[in-house]
């Protein structure tokens, strides 16, 4: 492992140099992937395991829009595409990525098909963490290990097929055949890590959880919404309240800061825009730190657990998540956001092309 200062601290990471796809081929030849479920993550990894000439195969349930998926992605049933006990039973190693709540429901079906040897993978520390209320407790006679992506399983695939990679962690839970470490580090090489650096199941998931509810996902979407609204209630147009909450940011300004940091970013915008920035950065810090704090508490307590397997277990839980995405995307904001990227230039200039190739006909 190369030793790297990350802001003055040294961390251990792995590259692709020092375990280059070949010596990854190496480990995995004489294993089996079973991969379970065939969501964003399952259908990503097992893609580019399959097309790195790792031997993989799929488990689904058959006959639903995921057995009908994977067979359109070429997968075969009865050869590479089985129910979800039947791959686990072939895999020697298994990779549980159906969802979180899915893994505490499957989890007496699944368990009793591990083999002495085999190795349990996760992509989240979620059912190891809080066993106590998944019941997700491995036998002792198999390896427990985890590579976890850090980015969407879209994003995973996406980037495979552009030549790059996304970034992922890893962890080893239990080692019982002595090989756990080199399979976890060739499995993350085999699904198209950037690079690989140590956490553990228990870190993954603490922040993994933080970081969804939290800047990513969570707080992102209510700091724009509450913008918004207040350049709304003071006479702004859709339009420009969407412009500048969303559009800017997206188009412009994440896109300087993922290149090359914040900072660079601010050096780069108006001196106006500097100052304002640089004030009242520290007056948000301020407010949300303690929002933060008490979500951090919520997720290392389990209470965020508890939510979670409760309403996703639900039997109407896909309609009543509709609803609330329905409601997210019929608000006005997000109605003005559609309008506004179909007039991005590259969409309009797609749109020039569509007209000249119907006028030719």
């Amino acid at each position: 492992m190369a030793k790297m200062d990350f802001a003055g601290v040294l961390e251990e990471v792995v590259t692709r140099e020092e375990f280059p796809l070949e010596k990854a081929r190496e480990v995995l030849k004489d294993e089996v992937v079973a991969v379970l479920g065939y969501g964003v993550q399952g259908m990503a990894q097992s893609l580019n395991m399959r097309d790195n000439g790792i031997r993989v195969i799929v488990g689904v349930r058959p006959g639903g829009r995921s057995w009908e998926k994977a067979q359109k992605d070429g997968w075969v049933p009865g050869e590479t595409l089985f129910s979800l006990e039947e791959a686990a039973e072939r895999g020697t190693i298994v990779q549980y990525l159906v969802s979180d709540a899915a893994q505490k429901q499957m989890w007496p079906r699944i368990e009793p098909c591990l083999k002495p040897g085999n190795a349990l993978y996760f992509s989240h520390g979620f059912s190891i963490v809080y066993k106590d209320q998944t019941g997700v407790v491995p036998p002792s006679y198999v390896d427990v290990i985890m590579v976890a992506p850090k980015g969407s399983g879209t994003s995973v695939r996406a980037n495979f097929l552009a030549g790059s990679g996304i970034n992922a962690s890893f962890a080893v839970a239990q080692d019982h055949t002595g090989r756990a470490r080199e399979r976890t580090l060739a499995l993350g090489i085999a699904i198209g890590s950037g690079y690989l650096f140590e956490t553990t199941f228990e870190h993954e998931v603490y922040s993994d959880l933080t970081g969804e509810r939290g800047v990513l996902m969570g707080a992102l979407a209510g700091i724009m919404e509450a913008q918004y609204q207040v350049l709304r209630a003071h006479g702004h147009s859709p339009s420009e309240a969407f412009n500048e909450t969303v559009e800017e940011l997206t188009q412009s300004l994440i896109r300087l800061v993922a290149e090359h940091g914040m900072d660079w970013m601010y050096a780069n915008c108006s001196t106006t825009a500097q100052r304002g920035a640089l004030d009242w950065r520290h007056e948000f810090r301020r407010v949300t730190l303690p929002v933060f704090e008490r979500l951090y508490q919520s997720v290392v307590s389990g209470e965020e657990t508890r939510i979670v397997l409760k309403a996703n277990s639900a039997p109407d839980y896909k309609e009543k998540l509709e609803a609330e995405l329905r409601e997210m995307r019929e608000s006005e904001m997000w109605r003005a956001g559609a309008k506004v990227r179909s007039l991005r230039p590259e969409n309009w200039k797609t749109a020039e092309k569509q007209v000249a190739s119907t006028a030719s006909v």
